[in-house]
């Protein structure tokens, strides 16, 4: 007789039901109302007038293990036991009493994590992993939030800005940090360096000229060696070359510079999403503590603070006073490098099958 089938192994992510808080599973879609009893807690009350509250908790992202089981212990002791961690790296922990919500709050700021991060704050900053873990980063990612979440530990915890303000950061100009209200980039300015007698040994070129998003990499011949050329007309110093191909080295100490970008929102509440926009580059990468990327982070939010009404985004700030005046009224000077000139995309996208112009 035949042996039973195996059954696979279940290798995805958990059904995270099982992980949820009790009443959170009881009332899973079944929410009456939500209010914010303060910055950094969530009050959820159900149809069946059962309550919970969610205190939030900033993180500085890169943990041990150490750290970790600190909020496991905090959980055990002055929550319920559950706690999650969000997109932004913040971590909330669930509670059915509002009794057990004060003595949790300040178990976690004598821990040293800052109890905030809900409305209009400015958020936990979602960033790439920068030097520690990526694989072509121009910059630490990490450490500029780091830097810039020091400055912004107020505003982390008071709610006194006219909409939330979600930040990004990004170690390279491919932006898995993703479109945000205030985005920090690096911004590489010179075309790769290549060794070429490594290119042969070390990379697969059909891959390498396939990845350039302008199509400006090509097979060449040097010294009679298979090799990759860069036509420097086309090239937009993104990056993409130098994971499938080291020796095309574009990280430059003085070369690879951090631009912000601001703008960008993934909802459509109020106003449909818009991709971010350049406002100041050329800002030196200066590890460890970015001091000017500060400055310019801080004016622009101080200005956004004083200016923009209840509600609006910064995009939507900017869309109604118009770009001249936020040059103006932040001082940061306009340059033709905000004037977006470049037309490839238009050729490329009449090569597709789904766009025509």
């Amino acid at each position: 007789m035949a042996e039973a089938p195996r059954m696979p192994i279940e290798s995805g992510c958990p059904d995270p039901v099982q992980y949820m808080h009790p009443t959170m599973r009881r009332n899973y879609g079944q929410w009456a109302f939500h209010d914010r009893p303060r910055p950094g807690v969530l009050h959820h009350t159900s149809k069946h007038n059962e309550e919970i509250w969610t205190v939030r908790c900033g993180t500085q992202r890169q943990m041990d293990v150490y750290t970790i089981k600190k909020l496991a212990d905090i959980a055990d002791e002055f929550g319920d036991g559950y706690i999650r961690f969000t997109i932004r790296s913040n971590v909330e922990f669930m509670v059915d009493a509002e009794a057990k919500v004060n003595p949790l709050i300040e178990a976690l700021e004598s821990a040293g994590f800052p109890v905030g991060g809900t409305g209009p704050t400015v958020s936990m900053i979602s960033h790439t992993q920068g030097w520690l873990h990526c694989d072509i980063p121009g910059t630490d990612a990490s450490g500029v939030v780091k830097a810039l979440m020091d400055e912004m530990y107020d505003e982390y915890k008071k709610e006194e800005m006219p909409n939330r303000v979600h930040m990004t950061t990004s170690c390279c100009q491919i932006n898995c940090g993703g479109h945000g209200d205030i985005a920090i980039n690096i911004q590489h300015t010179k075309p790769p360096k290549i060794n070429h007698d490594l290119v042969a040994n070390v990379c697969e070129r059909p891959t390498v000229v396939a990845r350039c998003p302008v199509a400006a990499i090509r097979p060449a011949m040097v010294n009679g060696k298979p090799t990759l050329e860069v036509d420097e007309k086309k090239c937009i110093c993104c990056g993409a070359c130098f994971p499938p191909c080291p020796p095309m080295q574009i990280n430059d100490p003085e070369n690879s510079k951090i631009a912000i970008w601001i703008g960008g929102k993934h909802s459509n509440a109020r106003s449909k999403p818009s991709f971010q926009k350049l406002v100041a580059a050329g800002l030196p990468n200066n590890p460890p503590r970015w001091p000017e990327v500060g400055a310019v982070v801080k004016k622009i939010l101080a200005i956004y603070k004083d200016d923009a009404r209840d509600w609006e985004r910064v995009g939507e700030w900017v869309e109604r006073i118009g770009w001249p005046a936020f040059f103006e009224k932040t001082g940061l000077p306009f340059t033709k490098f905000h004037v977006s000139d470049w037309k490839g995309t238009r050729h490329q996208l009449n090569s597709s099958a789904y766009i025509r112009f």
